[in-house]
């Protein structure tokens, strides 16, 4: 038993050195795989697909894409995914002064608003120069966390039906994801009118 412990105790050893020595090295100065932090991306491939996913979720295009008629009525219309308000379209025609008394009404595509705030149009989220073209991540997470225009914090505040008072909760990576997928879309040329002030203050 004595005889046939040793030589099973050499080749032991012979095995542990010869499979230590077969490890894969890594390279001076590069972390291994197991030791690289991975991105977080809510369990997508990239960056610009979690962000794809959040939109869809937060129902960016019900207000921000115009809408056509389909099969089961209005959808959006992915031609003009995401471009706002269609700068050709008038402001509804009601009595404002009624509506900011009694209610709120919108267009039928929900990109133009009538309410006590006066006349909101949603905005161009495409990255041509009439929607995000000139923004950065930071000032996109400046607008959704602190309600400014254009994410400049001495501008005016978001209008409703913009919901930022729920969509700042959201952590640095979803922001982050939103601003890369709204600059991989089409961009598109469209200057959403100017809102306007609230009707009981006109003269």
């Amino acid at each position: 038993m004595k005889n046939f412990f040793i030589p099973a105790l050499f080749a032991s050893l012979a095995c542990s050195i010869f499979f230590t020595g077969c490890e894969e090295k890594t390279p001076p100065g590069q972390m291994s795989e197991a030791g690289l932090t991975k991105p977080d991306y809510g369990g997508f491939a990239s960056q610009v697909k979690y962000g794809e996913h959040l939109v869809t979720i937060c129902g960016c295009n019900d207000c921000h894409t115009p809408k056509k008629m389909g099969e089961h009525g209005p959808e959006p219309d992915l031609s003009l995914m995401l471009s706002g308000h269609p700068s050709q379209v008038p402001c509804p025609d009601v009595d404002r002064k009624v509506m900011a008394q009694k209610g709120v009404i919108c267009t039928n595509d929900l990109t133009a608003w009538v309410g006590p705030w006066g006349v909101s149009y949603t905005a161009n989220l495409t990255p041509d120069a009439t929607g995000i073209g000139g923004w950065d991540d930071e000032t996109f997470m400046t607008a959704i966390k602190t309600g400014k225009y254009k994410g400049m914090e001495s501008s005016r505040d978001l209008l409703p039906p913009m919901p930022w008072q729920q969509y700042k909760n959201m952590s640095d990576n979803e922001l982050k994801a939103i601003f890369a997928y709204l600059k991989s879309i089409p961009a598109i040329k469209n200057m959403v009118p100017a809102p306007q002030a609230p009707a009981l203050a006109m003269k």
